[in-house]
């Protein structure tokens, strides 16, 4: 949208995106609850400062992958909007100082790391020009990352500082979009998988796996994270070492996960005020759990909801209807 005038003058729950291929599982789920909403699209706009936010809870999911899909304005603008809202007293779901911690992975990892979650050894390079002497001292093997990241943005495994100067010099080469790179630990998992915990309003909702030989380094759970936009076929992403065949699933429940480390994940969430977020981490041959990705814009893969106990959309928005009629007495209408 252009402007942010509501639609209507009653409080309603505003979602603040700017990918709509990603919003069609809240979008059903408000529908089947009954919670009044309305989509702001931040790609581009006008934000009269001198207005009043209308009443409501906003819910900010804002990626920062945004500038790959041509919304390069998304992050400011989204920045200025968080301000104007916490400015005025509005009720913010995954605010502007989380916008932040999605923004940055260097944000991530030294908070997770403060708050004594285990992290993969990271040196953060500003500048391509400094990444070559930064490696020379950096174990080998090891990784490269975008720090404004999403999608895996620039994530690779260089065996040497060799394949990293060949890598540099070449076309393939991804310039950062902060300017920033991330050399990181490389980390063998006892199995080829991730987990990912889905968190939301301070309760796990689910964990799931994601398979690493066939996702490779991109493992957005989104289905149209899926398939090439173009083209339609299956994506070989980079770090995969099995090609994925139709009908592969690379995304699985992890049925009955107990672990001590989701109450550290609840317990950092509730320090940094995140309300929506899903944590990545793996597993060594030693038992070593490395968490190294925190997603603000958290989205949820539709084989796992179909077998999950609980939803995630289902469950961020009966977060969010809470919070309405907590503030605004707002009741769910019947569907």
């Amino acid at each position: 949208m252009s402007s942010l005038t509501p639609s209507s003058p009653s409080p309603r729950v505003y979602a603040l995106h700017e990918n709509p291929d990603w919003f069609g599982p809240f979008a059903a789920a408000f529908e089947q609850q009954g919670v009044p909403y309305e989509e702001w699209l931040l790609v581009d706009g006008v934000l009269d400062l001198d207005q009043e936010p209308p009443e409501g809870i906003f819910w900010s999911r804002i990626s920062a992958s945004s500038h790959t899909r041509g919304h390069g304005l998304s992050k400011d603008y989204t920045r200025a909007v968080l301000s104007w809202l916490e400015a005025h007293g509005r009720r913010v779901v995954n605010g502007r100082r989380v916008l932040e911690l999605e923004m940055s992975k260097v944000d991530q990892l030294t908070a997770l790391r403060a708050n004594g979650i285990d992290v993969p050894r990271t040196v953060a390079v500003i500048g391509t020009e400094r990444l070559l002497e930064a490696a020379r001292s950096f174990p080998t093997p090891f990784l490269t990352k975008h720090n404004q990241g999403g999608k895996g943005l620039g994530v690779r495994r260089f065996d040497s500082l060799e394949e990293l100067a060949d890598y540099v010099a070449s076309d393939e080469f991804e310039e950062p979009q902060d300017g920033i790179t991330l050399l990181q630990e490389f980390v063998q998992a006892a199995e080829p998988r991730i987990t990912r915990v889905e968190l939301v309003g301070g309760e796990l909702v689910y964990a799931i796996a994601a398979d690493t030989a066939r996702g490779g380094f991109q493992l957005c759970p989104a289905d149209a994270c899926a398939v090439d936009p173009s083209t339609g076929a299956l994506i070989m992403p980079p770090g995969a070492t099995i090609a994925q065949q139709p009908g592969d699933r690379i995304f699985s429940l992890r049925e009955g996960f107990d672990s001590p480390i989701v109450d550290r994940y609840l317990a950092f969430a509730q320090r940094m005020g995140i309300e929506v977020l899903g944590i990545e981490f793996l597993e060594d041959a030693d038992g070593r759990i490395v968490t190294y990705d925190v997603n603000t814009n958290t989205n949820y893969n539709a084989d796992v909801e179909a077998i999950a106990p609980r939803s995630g959309p289902g469950s961020v928005v009966a977060h969010l209807g809470q919070l309405l009629s907590e503030h605004y007495a707002v009741a769910p209408s019947a569907r």
